[in-house]
């Protein structure tokens, strides 16, 4: 097999390769090695490897001992921090000893597991979306049939009641039946499909910022990081707007809400994704607005149920915004994610970027 064949095999692997002298520097990378260090070949080679990333929980010197002793090891679900920035990935990799008689060599095979891990969290969130919408059909199913019966009864014995001061005890019935079925629609979210048209995201968003200013309270900054270079996306606007709406107006009742937040900010940013999968399913572009807020942050143990209903982090909240929000995007095929720590917690909205004839036929499915 001729050379220019197996550096095109190197070269179209998705398994970041290095290979390492006996000093520990690379004289080799891949293009999968490029793209997970963030660096160009000509930087990574020649470098000391330590000063490229190092483990979390490892040490340097297990490759020094694996070149003396021509041992190879293998690492599951580790995690690799990039020395020249505070960005790790989450990773498998094997050492392998080459053996020469001129010069002692290491193969390293980096796989990357943050997008494995990423795609399973997804496949996750989608799932339990799912379920906790069939349950939520159900129930809403056998609530609202006894409301009605229990408000036409209320509007019956009203008017049968010969003392009228005795009616605002008949009213408190209905306007409690009349809550608890608005109660339950909002927790099925839309009840209609998404009407498709083209639309501009930044537009939404301009209208979504606008909303944010004009709303009373404490003042805070908006910053934009738009990409305009994206072209519009077949959805349905009035109710993209809602979804990006309830999760602004989550990130602005996080900072002001927060006793202690020094110069509130939140951040609206668009990109685009390239063969990007969302659940279990790979789309070729898929559109991505981000929106930022430097607040205190969402606990780990809140993230796992953050976008079901009735689920809320803060004392006056309903936990239904962000659960409707997720609805919209999930009949758009589409995903919201939260990354969070204390002083930036992002949510992410994934929208594939389909053709009208493409998004048209996934909405019938």
């Amino acid at each position: 097999m001729s050379i220019e064949i197996h550096k095109k095999l190197l070269d179209n692997l998705t398994t970041a390769v290095l290979l390492l002298d006996a000093e520990l520097r690379i004289v080799y990378t891949n293009p999968a090695a490029e793209h997970l260090f963030a660096t160009s070949s000509s930087q990574l080679l020649n470098s000391p490897v330590n000063s490229i990333f190092y483990e979390e929980c490892g040490d340097i010197n297990e490759l020094a001992n694996s070149l003396e002793t021509q041992h190879p090891f293998t690492r599951r679900e580790t995690t690799l921090v990039l020395a020249n920035c505070t960005q790790s990935a989450i990773v498998d990799y094997t050492i392998t000893p080459l053996i020469s008689p001129s010069e002692k060599m290491l193969l390293m095979e980096i796989r990357s597991l943050d997008r494995l891990i990423k795609i399973s969290r997804e496949d996750n969130i989608v799932s339990a979306h799912q379920a906790t919408q069939a349950l939520i059909r159900g129930v809403a199913h056998e609530v609202k049939n006894p409301l009605g019966g229990i408000r036409g009864a209320a509007q019956l014995l009203a008017r049968e009641l010969h003392d009228k001061s005795l009616n605002e005890y008949t009213d408190v019935i209905i306007g409690e039946a009349d809550r608890l079925r608005n109660l339950v629609d909002k927790m099925l979210g839309p009840r209609k499909l998404p009407t498709l048209t083209e639309v501009n995201v930044h537009q939404l968003l301009e209208r979504v910022r606008t909303l944010l200013q004009a709303e009373p309270g404490h003042s805070i900054t908006i910053i934009r990081d738009y990409d305009p270079s994206l072209p519009e996306l077949w959805a349905d606007g009035d109710q993209l707007i809602q979804a990006l709406l309830n999760v602004a107006r989550n990130a602005r009742q996080a900072l002001t809400e927060n006793p202690d937040q020094q110069n509130p900010s939140i951040t609206l940013r668009t990109r685009i994704l390239r063969q990007f999968t969302i659940g279990n399913k790979k789309h070729r572009l898929t559109y991505v607005v981000e929106i930022e807020d430097n607040g205190p942050g969402i606990s780990n143990e809140l993230q796992e149920t953050l976008f079901f209903p009735m689920v809320s982090g803060r004392a006056n909240g309903t936990g239904l915004g962000l659960s409707i929000a997720q609805s919209i995007l999930h009949q758009h095929q589409g995903l919201i994610e939260c990354d969070s720590e204390p002083g930036k917690t992002i949510f992410r909205l994934l929208l594939p970027l389909e053709s009208p004839s493409e998004a048209a036929t996934t909405q019938e499915q």
